[in-house]
């Protein structure tokens, strides 16, 4: 948060590339890397959810850190002993450090690393899945959905550019807004593409094509954290969610998809908003609700037609060692 000004993100990735010829010095090896992320993070979400569906567990295994972090970094207080279990590091940051001693950067999930030296390749999480979809298309699951079809990819591009400008940056334009002008001018920004959103989604299942895409996964991780955290916490409070028919019956739909709420830890999001962000919240209390049942009401979307995976299958249930505590999701009926 800047006092008096506008929310800007450090936007300074690795964009190294992990590819199929190997251009970057990182080719596609199964086993090689591992995925670091939280279930926090929407950004981080995004590889989560995109990695299940394509099915690439047991290609490109996946460390969890916890929903909280310092100013140094991200932690794996979640596994025993506090440690990364392939990686055998205590912070996120030992592997940045690792590929560059002078890192100054943030220390950002997602993350891939290099488990043989232990050094983060990259953390560009708008590439980071694209290259799920292209770059290990090989060892694809059979059945899986095309998240990037090339006929479709300048109309996913430019409805992710503005998907990313005005939503899932703008809820933290707002959020960590530094004046009342900056503030209203992203609010404003925000419900205005949401509602043009709204708009597109009355004539069609999802954002682009007949079938879930890429662009339908990075707009369904703002979306899921909308009532929990950012209608409240970073006052993007014209409507919740549940307020919106449309974008609530599209984010059901999704949320009820294989692939996407199984992925979904609330108590993960929660915590991670309200605990770290002190400048915003400095008691640091965890609010109790929302009630999450209705994420599993119907929503009647399949009646415009498309189907979710397209020609493809639905991914198998999640790995035990994956599974989304019971407690940090909806009540299954």
């Amino acid at each position: 948060m800047e006092p008096g000004g506008e929310y800007a993100r450090d936007s300074r990735y690795l964009t190294t590339r992990i590819t199929a010829d190997g251009r970057d010095g990182f080719p596609v090896e199964p086993g090689r890397y591992r995925l670091v992320v939280s279930r926090a993070c929407p950004w981080a979400s995004r590889a989560v959810i995109v990695r299940r569906l394509l099915g690439l567990e047991r290609v490109l295994p996946m460390g969890i850190a916890g929903p909280t972090h310092d100013k140094r970094s991200w932690t794996f207080d979640l596994d025993p002993g506090g440690r990364d279990p392939v990686l055998g590091i205590e912070r996120l940051q030992e592997a940045y450090f690792a590929r560059d001693p002078g890192y100054d950067r943030g220390i950002t999930v997602p993350a891939i690393v290099d488990v043989p030296t232990g050094q983060v390749v990259t953390n560009d999480f708008p590439q980071i899945t694209i290259d799920m979809s292209v770059e290990w298309e090989p060892y694809h699951r059979e059945g899986a959905p095309l998240l990037y079809p090339p006929a479709l990819r300048a109309e996913i591009d430019a409805v992710n550019d503005v998907v990313y400008k005005d939503v899932n940056n703008g809820v933290y334009r707002a959020g960590f807004a530094g004046s009342q002008e900056s503030y209203a001018k992203a609010y404003r920004r925000l419900f205005d593409r949401l509602d043009r959103l709204s708009e597109r989604l009355e004539r069609s299942r999802y954002l682009v094509g007949d079938t879930i895409t890429e662009a339908d996964v990075r707009l369904f991780t703002t979306l899921v954290r909308f009532d929990t955290v950012y209608h409240g916490h970073f006052k993007c409070n014209r409507l919740k969610l549940a307020e919106m028919p449309l974008l609530w019956a599209y984010a059901r739909d999704l949320f009820q998809t294989p692939g996407f709420g199984d992925t979904v830890d609330f108590d993960h999001i929660k915590r991670h908003y309200y605990q770290v962000h002190r400048d915003i919240n400095p008691t640091g209390i965890v609010p109790v609700g929302p009630n999450l049942e209705n994420w599993l009401a119907p929503h009647d979307r399949a009646s415009l037609g498309g189907h979710p995976f397209g020609e493809g299958t639905a991914p198998e249930p999640v790995a035990p060692e994956e599974a989304v505590p019971s407690d940090h999701t909806p009540p299954a009926h």
